[in-house]
This record gives structure tokens, C-alpha cells and sequence, in this order.
């Protein structure tokens, strides 16, 4: 009997936990853009667990694999990438960006977006290479693209890159575009837990640059 691949088996699962009534909701809620099995973020991630674990065994990335399960027309597939990048995320090198980019220009919406920028955001802890391929992408045609930038040192807390983020939120301010916008509140706020004093003096002289939604979402934590 032949062996099934890892796709069919990671298809097989997803298949097996599908639900068509949340499916239907999923669908309405990402603007009917993608296809779903209707499996929500615990029972999806448990279908696959045991998967995700072998992989990490083989300590490598298997990255015909992840091509197979991006092209799937349901989009739990690509959250599994997500998942699987987020779990293997110490094996990835600045080199393998380049394939990531691959799945950050395609079957684009936030989702899947900002689940990539947390490995992007892991290699640029460990390579200082990073630090330039963001502010290219903080100018880049692609609002997605800018949106990585924008978003891949969130959590950094004291790890923070002070003079990056400054430049790269810089190089995305009187944008009109809604989620480089959100973006760059989420950035401000999440490092104003941490560092609040430079993010009213971002928002102070940058005040008349900035979206009201950007300034509404940075301030959040602010007193």
C-alpha cells in the first residue's frame, strides 16, 4: 500500500475535524475571500499537533511541504504554515526569507500576514541582515509588504530596534491605507507597554502626519 504524503495526511485531518456551519461564518468573516474546512484555532491546531511535532524532530524545514499546503484553496491550510514556521522557527536562516516572502505576496489578508511577521521577526533577532531588508520593505509597493515591516518586531519589549521602528513608521505616515494604519497603532501600542515616554513623543511630533486611527490605537495604554 503506498504511504500517503504529509499533505494528504495534513488534508486527511483537516477534512476529518471540518465543520460547514463555522466554516460558512469564517468565510463571512474574512469577506468571503478564502474557502474554509471550519475549524477553529484549538481544534485546528490539535488536528495537526502530531505533525508539527515530527517536523520539529527532523529539526529542518520542509519546505515542499509548506508550497503544497499554501496553494490548498482552504485557508486552515495556510494557517498551518503559519503554525509550522512559528514552531520551527529557530531553524530558519535570513536565507529562508526569501521562500517566506513567497507566501507573504500571495492569498494576501491580514491573517495570514500577521502570523508571518512573527518568524520574520524571530530571524531578525539573530541576524542584524533583517534590519535593512525591513526598511527596503517599509517602502515597498505592496501595502502588505509595508505591513510586515511595520508589525515584525512587535513583542520585542527591551529588544526593541528603537532607531528601526522610528525609521520604518516614518517611511508609512500619511498613508490613507486602513491597515498600514492599524499597523502602526498596533506597533506604537504594543511598545508603549514598555517604553511610554517614546511613544507620546512619536505621536507628539508626529501628530499632523498621523492617522486618527494610528494615534487612537497607539495611545491606548497611554495615561
Amino acid at each position: 500500500m503506498k504511504e500517503i504524503s504529509k499533505y494528504q495526511q495534513l488534508r486527511q485531518r483537516l477534512i476529518e475535524n471540518s465543520n460547514p456551519e463555522i466554516a460558512s461564518q469564517m468565510e463571512s468573516y474574512l469577506r468571503n475571500k478564502f474557502k474554509f474546512f471550519g475549524l477553529k484555532s484549538p481544534e485546528r491546531r490539535e488536528s495537526y499537533h502530531d505533525l508539527i511535532k515530527l517536523e520539529k524532530a527532523n529539526k529542518k524545514i520542509d519546505w515542499d511541504f509548506l508550497d503544497q499546503a499554501w496553494v490548498d484553496e482552504d485557508r486552515e491550510a495556510q494557517y498551518f504554515v503559519c503554525d509550522y514556521l512559528i514552531a520551527l522557527e529557530k531553524y530558519l536562516t535570513f536565507e529562508d526569507i526569501d521562500h517566506i516572502f513567497n507566501y507573504v505576496k500571495s492569498k494576501q489578508w491580514w491573517d495570514t500576514i500577521d502570523s508571518l511577521i512573527k518568524p520574520i521577526g524571530k530571524i531578525g533577532l539573530r541576524d542584524d541582515r533583517v534590519n535593512d531588508l525591513m526598511l527596503a520593505w517599509s517602502q515597498d509597493d505592496d501595502f502588505w509588504i509595508r505591513r510586515v515591516a511595520i508589525e515584525h518586531q512587535l513583542l520585542r519589549k527591551d529588544k526593541m530596534n528603537i532607531e528601526l521602528l522610528n525609521t520604518i513608521l516614518e517611511n508609512n505616515l500619511g498613508s490613507s491605507e486602513f491597515f498600514i494604519n492599524k499597523a502602526i497603532g498596533w506597533a506604537l501600542r504594543d511598545y508603549s507597554k514598555t517604553n511610554p515616554d517614546w511613544v507620546k513623543d512619536f505621536i507628539s511630533k508626529h501628530h499632523a502626519e498621523m492617522a486618527s486611527l494610528s494615534i487612537k490605537k497607539g495611545s491606548k495604554y497611554l495615561s
